[in-house]
């Protein structure tokens, strides 16, 4: 059994995670996480009760093909098996799906646990297209590869009448959207999820003429970005 165990997008925000996925943790003997030390301290805010060192744990960002091995071993063995990303859901943008990729070729019974996405949940209150929609993860580092990135996907939005969704690092959140303010057209709907499930969060769509003329501040904060062509 493998379960894909849904983590925190925010620190305070504790309630999004339904109590029947630590139940699946605790039947689990081994897990496998984006990042070890976030992982472990999810656990112990969840159930303080939870004695970290009783698990095995592989980080799946080192070594790609020793921890698919140390995976399928675990499946040999018949483990109980978890997998956390980061924040979020595990699969989805997100490295743990190498591991899942693996269990599927092996007929492992994969179980998703119910969790927050901020994928998701900035599409649900964006307005946007949410029957036809595209995740691009992150778009290039350069500005000049990313405002022809910019103008590929919002022309593309208006062709197939798609919702365009993409995301950045935190610390390039406002020099990212200098970028889709330059480039893309007036009319363009853009909504900005900020914050998503925290103390703080706000989702906001508004053409991009009107966030010309808005004052946003959102450096160093976890944000998605939506767009959607508009004739």
């Amino acid at each position: 059994m493998v379960y894909l165990i849904p983590t925190l997008l925010s620190e305070d925000a504790k309630e999004t995670i339904p109590p029947y996925v630590m139940e699946c943790v605790r039947k689990c003997n081994v897990f496998f996480a984006e990042n070890l030390r976030t992982a472990r301290r999810f656990l112990k805010k969840m159930d303080t009760s939870i004695v970290i060192d009783n698990y095995e744990w592989y980080e799946i960002g080192e070594n790609e093909k020793e921890v698919i091995d140390s995976f399928k071993n675990h499946l040999k063995k018949k483990s109980v098996i978890g997998i956390l990303s980061e924040a979020g859901c595990p699969g989805v943008a997100d490295p743990g799906q190498i591991l899942v990729n693996v269990a599927q070729e092996w007929g492992e019974k994969v179980r998703p646990l119910v969790g927050p996405s901020s994928i998701l949940l900035a599409l649900m209150a964006s307005g946007m297209n949410g029957q036809h929609f595209t995740f691009n993860g992150y778009l290039p580092v350069k500005k000049d590869d990313r405002i022809r990135k910019l103008k590929q996907l919002e022309e593309d939005s208006g062709k197939r009448n798609c919702t365009q969704i993409f995301i950045e690092t935190p610390y390039r959140n406002e020099s990212l959207l200098a970028d889709i303010l330059e480039t893309c057209n007036p009319k363009t709907l853009l909504c900005i999820g900020c914050e998503i499930t925290g103390k703080e969060e706000w989702i906001k769509t508004l053409p991009i003429s009107k966030w010309k003329k808005e004052e946003t501040r959102f450096h160093k904060k976890t944000a998605i970005f939506l767009i959607q062509k508009k004739y």
